[in-house]
């Protein structure tokens, strides 16, 4: 039967996806993980098999539970064939749980901070969670939220790191109401951006504050019926009002530190603006000096004896 479901799938993938390719795909079915792949990415399917072991593990560790089932890697080298497929400009990967599938556009690897693993191990880990949470209990923010902690903070979609969109809002308080990111994220890219930085700073505060089995006893309670309130209750005793709440002060306790990190990333900027103005300035400078000294000269010439 399995067999029968790979073929089927592999059917399937081909049908839908072959009008924007327009070549074949090849696949390699290795160390449980079916990867499909066009010939000039042949040696990054081999990589996804080789790393694939390694990457399962650690999330089965940090998450203690276990992905069941083989999934499926659709690797893409293009990124205008991936764009068409996700009608965006800034999204390298993406999950579909359901289908047990996962889809990265290959040509955005290895650029910083994404590579082959990094992003796999994102994307594993919402299969991961899907398998266990229902799609109706398990909160988009608490779901990118999780699968940014595991993959060292990357996110699925590229966002400048040293341009934080959330320390900018700490100072105008102007956050996205928690509770708006349950179902869905904003299509607008700059409510997008902040929307993946919420996700991640939220999860990692309950983690900061009641630690990692906290966030795991979260993530159990809504494995086995709870939404999203009473899990958080149960887990830390507090409500997710509360726990919001106590989470933005937080983050308006820290604007003056994020000032001072955001000035610091940006100093080889700053000092080139300086330098630059400095530059300006003593040209400026300059160029009045000469100009009064060709003043005086002329005056000088004008009202000297002989003359």
């Amino acid at each position: 039967m399995r067999k029968i479901f790979l073929i089927s799938l592999f059917a399937l993938v081909i049908f839908f996806f072959k009008p924007i390719y327009g070549e074949q795909l090849n696949s390699i079915k290795k160390n449980g993980v079916c990867v499909l792949f066009e010939e000039p990415v042949k040696n990054a399917a081999k990589e996804v098999v080789n790393i694939y072991p390694g990457l399962i593990a650690e999330l089965e560790k940090t998450l203690k539970w276990k992905l069941d089932y083989e999934p499926t890697v659709l690797l893409i080298k293009n990124r205008q064939t991936f764009r068409k497929m996700t009608k965006s400009d800034f999204v390298v990967a993406y999950a579909v749980p359901q289908k047990k599938f996962i889809v990265i556009d290959y040509s955005r690897m290895n650029i910083s901070p994404f590579n082959l693993g990094i992003t796999l191990k994102h994307e594993l880990c919402h299969l991961l969670l899907h398998r266990y949470i229902p799609e109706e209990r398990l909160p988009k923010w608490l779901d990118e939220g999780v699968a940014q902690w595991v993959s060292d903070g990357i996110a699925e979609i590229i966002m400048d790191r040293k341009q934080s969109i959330l320390t900018r809002v700490a100072f105008t308080k102007n956050y996205i109401p928690i509770n708006e990111l349950a179902e869905k994220f904003p299509q607008n890219k700059q409510a997008l951006l902040l929307a993946y930085e919420e996700s991640k700073s939220f999860v990692e505060y309950i983690i900061r504050r009641f630690g990692s089995d906290s966030l795991l006893k979260i993530l159990g309670n809504l494995k086995t019926g709870d939404n999203i309130n009473p899990a958080i209750e149960k887990s830390i005793s507090i409500s997710l009002y509360e726990l919001e709440k106590q989470w933005h002060e937080h983050l308006s306790s820290n604007r003056f530190t994020w000032w001072l990190v955001s000035l610091s990333n940006n100093l080889y900027g700053i000092l080139f603006f300086l330098a630059a103005m400095i530059t300006i300035f003593a040209f400026i400078k300059l160029q009045k000096k000469k100009n009064y000294d060709d003043d005086n000269d002329d005056e000088y010439w004008t009202n000297s004896p002989g003359r």
